[in-house]
């Protein structure tokens, strides 16, 4: 299936001193970025919260952000704070974000988080037909959250899978928030993360998640159906795990398994 993913918006970053401008905000190592290669990436507070996630797409004169259109005016107003006299502009993209997966995806550029969510790319507006609700059901079966499921200036980056899912550079220079992501990586302390689950009822309104001791575990951040997001203790993964007094279970996609076999297993 191929769509366009009407609820994300792309701007453009240019001027000569684009990347190195993005280079020193990122997670990512833009000064690496090639032409038409697109990458996953972060701008953090200086506390290493997350304050935007967002695709990268180099080009030869400066950067494209696929975000989620809901944050597009936040994100150019924080960019702007940020860019001083800095030789860069900020600007509105003729561009449309596209995504396929199963057959569709296997002739298109590869979605930088994980093969499993199939290609992702940017192209003219109309190029496919809108698709953001079928593309959320797809990003859910895979299990890798999404940008409401991050939010804003909530959790730590390595808390939201990034470290998995190839949203951060650990051998590029400074950045905002790099101290704290950093340690956590080095000291081997993500203790919390977002994990794909499977509901077992509507939850409603309910959102907190315990244990069988009736500890708090996490909170569940998103749903669709039966599929969901959850903001979970590592080490209470394993369960049982109760929302609303119905069973949750945590899946166990490829892209999360280093983080669940070492801390949940091992």
């Amino acid at each position: 299936m191929i769509v366009q993913l009407e609820d994300r918006t792309v701007i453009a970053i240019g001027g000569a001193d684009a990347r190195p401008f993005l280079q020193g905000l990122l997670t990512q190592d833009v000064e690496a970025l090639a032409d038409g290669q697109a990458a996953y990436a972060g701008l953090l507070s200086p506390q290493g919260k997350t304050l935007f996630d967002m695709i990268l797409f180099g080009r030869a004169d400066g950067v494209l952000i696929d975000v989620a259109a809901a944050r597009h005016a936040d994100l150019v107003r924080r960019l702007t704070m940020y860019r001083l006299r800095k030789a860069v502009t900020i600007a509105p993209a003729p561009f449309a974000v596209c995504a396929a997966w199963g057959d569709d995806a296997l002739h298109q550029p590869a979605d930088p988080r994980t093969a499993e969510l199939g290609a992702r790319w940017l192209a003219t507006p109309g190029a496919a037909e809108p698709g953001a609700d079928a593309w959320d059901a797809h990003r859910l079966d895979v299990g890798v959250p999404g940008s409401a499921d991050i939010g804003s200036d909530d959790l730590l980056w390595l808390e939201t899978g990034a470290d998995l899912l190839n949203g951060v550079s650990f051998t590029k220079g400074c950045y905002v928030g790099q101290e704290n992501t950093a340690r956590m990586h080095h000291r081997d302390k993500v203790r919390r993360r977002l994990l794909p689950v499977a509901l077992s009822a509507d939850p409603g309104d309910e959102r907190a998640i315990v244990d069988a001791a009736g500890r708090s575990a996490g909170s569940l951040r998103g749903h669709r159906g039966t599929r969901g997001i959850a903001h979970l203790r590592v080490e209470a993964a394993a369960g049982p795990l109760t929302l609303g007094g119905a069973p949750l279970v945590v899946a166990r996609p490829a892209w999360a398994e280093p983080a669940l076999a070492a801390m949940v297993d091992g």
